[in-house]
C-alpha cells in the first residue's frame, strides 16, 4: 500500500490550492486524485465567462484561465497529480480506494483533503409534472454542450431557478441566438449574485419570475412548452395562475448539493443545512485527520472564496501531518436568527493561530439590518449591513482575544437584527 503525507482527492481550484497551500507549509509528499482524465481545473475548464480571480490574483479571468494559473504552481512546485483516478472508498483510518488506468489502488494518508466539489440537483429531485421528453437539463451540463462540445441545446429556452449557473446560461444562450423566454424562480428573491441578475438578464431583457414555478412539462418526444405558475407564501401554485411558455429547452438551476459520498463513507457527520461535512475552526471533520474544503464542505458564490478556504485546509492538513492534533470539539456556532447556516460549526478557540473567519448565508433579503455575534448569550460584535441576501456569503471576522475573554464558552451565535 502506496503512503503518502497528504492525500486531496479532487483537482478542482479547491483541490489545487489545498495541495499548493500544503507544500508551502512543509508537506512534501502531496498527491492529488483527480477523475477526470483530461486534466485539472474541474467545472472551471467549463466556464468560459470572465469574473474569476479578482481576490485570489488581482486580475478578472476566465475560468480556464482561473484555473490554469494554479495548475502552472502545481506543476512548478512538483506536487504529483494522477488523472482519471476515480476514487470509490474512503476509510475511517484514511485509507484511499481508487480506480484509474492502472488498475485498482490503495493509499494511506497521513491526512486527506476532501475537495470533490458539488453536483446540481437533476430533475428527479424535483418531481415536475408532465411527460419526460428531450430536451430537459440542467445548466451546467447545457454549459458544457455549448463551451466544450459546440452544440446548442435548444432554440427557445425557459430555466427553472435562480442560481447563478442558469442566470449565466441565460446570457450564453442568447448570445449563441437562442432565446430565453423567461427565467422563473420559486423564492421571493433570486438565488445568485446581483453582478449576475444585471448583466445576465437585465443587460438582455430577459424577465426574472419571482415566486413562480414550472407546474408543467408539455411534449412527449421533445419539449414544447412549460406552464409557469405563480406561488403563494406557503410556496404552493396558486390555481388558476399557469401561463403557457412556448419552448423546446428547460433548464435546470435548482440549487447544487456538494458531492459529500465518499464524506459519509469514512463516517464523516454531514450538515443538515449545507450537506457538506461538519467541519471545525482548522476544517477538519470529525473524523481525525480528514479536513473538507471548497464546495464539497458547502457551496460558495465565488471561485475565490473556495480557493481561500481551501488554502487553510491545506496548512492545517500539513500541520495535522506533522504531528498538530486538532480535536473536533469546543464551542458550537450555532446558525440564529436570519441565518441559514455557519462555518464553521464548532471552534476550539486552543487551535486558532488567529483570528477566525466564520462564513454564513442569510435565509431572506434583509435591507438596513444588522450582524450580531454572542458569546453565550452575550453580545460580543454588532455591524451594520446594507443588505443581506441568500445567493451572496457574507462573513465576520473574531479575532483571538475575543475567545480569551470568555472561558468556558459553549456556544456562538450569528443572528440578523434590525439595526
Amino acid at each position: 500500500m502506496e503512503q503518502v503525507d497528504i492525500a486531496i482527492i479532487g483537482g478542482g481550484p479547491a483541490g489545487m490550492a489545498a495541495a499548493i497551500a500544503a507544500h508551502e507549509a512543509g508537506a512534501r509528499n502531496v498527491l492529488i486524485l483527480e477523475r477526470d482524465y483530461r486534466g485539472l481545473g474541474g467545472i472551471l475548464n467549463q466556464c468560459i465567462h470572465t469574473g474569476f480571480g479578482i481576490q485570489v490574483f488581482n486580475a478578472e479571468l476566465t475560468g480556464p484561465e482561473y484555473a490554469e494559473r494554479y495548475a502552472d504552481q502545481v506543476r512548478a512546485l512538483g506536487i504529483r497529480v494522477e488523472l482519471g483516478a476515480m476514487v470509490i472508498d474512503l476509510s475511517p483510518d484514511r485509507v484511499i480506494t481508487s480506480v484509474g488506468g492502472g488498475g485498482l489502488s490503495e493509499i494511506r494518508a497521513k491526512a486527506v483533503i476532501l475537495a470533490m466539489g458539488c453536483r446540481e440537483r437533476p430533475r428527479g429531485a424535483l418531481n415536475l409534472p408532465g411527460s419526460r421528453p428531450a430536451g430537459v437539463f440542467t445548466a451546467g451540463t447545457a454549459q458544457k454542450f455549448i463551451n466544450l462540445d459546440g452544440y446548442l441545446p435548444g432554440r427557445e429556452a425557459v430555466i427553472l431557478g435562480s442560481g447563478d449557473i442558469g442566470l449565466i446560461m441565460a446570457r450564453r444562450l442568447t448570445l449563441e441566438g437562442a432565446r430565453v423566454r423567461a427565467v422563473a424562480e420559486l423564492m421571493p428573491y433570486s438565488n445568485g449574485l446581483k453582478r449576475n441578475i444585471v448583466q445576465c438578464l437585465d443587460d438582455f431583457g430577459i424577465p426574472l419570475l419571482l415566486s413562480h414555478t414550472v407546474t408543467r412539462v408539455i411534449g412527449r418526444k421533445r419539449v414544447e412548452g412549460v406552464e409557469i405558475s405563480q406561488v403563494g407564501p406557503d410556496l404552493k401554485p396558486v390555481p388558476g395562475s399557469g401561463r403557457h411558455y412556448a419552448c423546446d429547452t428547460l433548464l435546470l438551476s435548482v440549487g447544487l448539493i456538494p458531492e459529500n459520498e465518499l464524506a459519509r463513507a469514512a463516517g464523516v457527520a454531514l450538515s443538515p443545512a449545507t450537506g457538506g461535512a461538519v467541519a471545525g475552526e482548522s476544517l477538519q471533520t470529525g473524523v481525525e485527520g480528514i479536513f473538507a474544503c471548497g464546495n464539497a464542505l458547502h457551496v460558495h458564490d465565488l471561485a475565490d472564496g473556495a480557493s481561500l478556504e481551501a488554502a487553510q485546509a491545506g496548512r492545517h492538513a500539513a500541520c495535522f501531518a506533522a504531528g498538530r492534533s486538532y480535536r473536533l470539539e469546543g464551542a458550537l456556532v450555532r446558525a440564529g436568527a436570519g441565518v441559514r447556516y455557519t462555518v464553521p460549526s464548532l471552534v476550539n478557540p486552543a487551535n486558532l493561530d488567529g483570528s477566525l473567519k466564520v462564513h454564513f448565508r442569510v435565509n431572506g433579503v434583509y435591507r438596513d439590518h444588522a450582524i450580531a455575534v454572542y458569546f453565550d448569550g452575550v453580545r460580543e460584535q454588532r455591524r451594520r449591513a446594507r443588505i443581506l441576501t441568500p445567493g451572496e456569503m457574507a462573513s465576520v471576522v473574531l479575532s483571538r482575544e475575543s475567545f480569551a475573554g470568555h472561558p468556558g464558552l459553549r456556544e456562538v451565535t450569528l443572528a440578523v437584527e434590525k439595526d
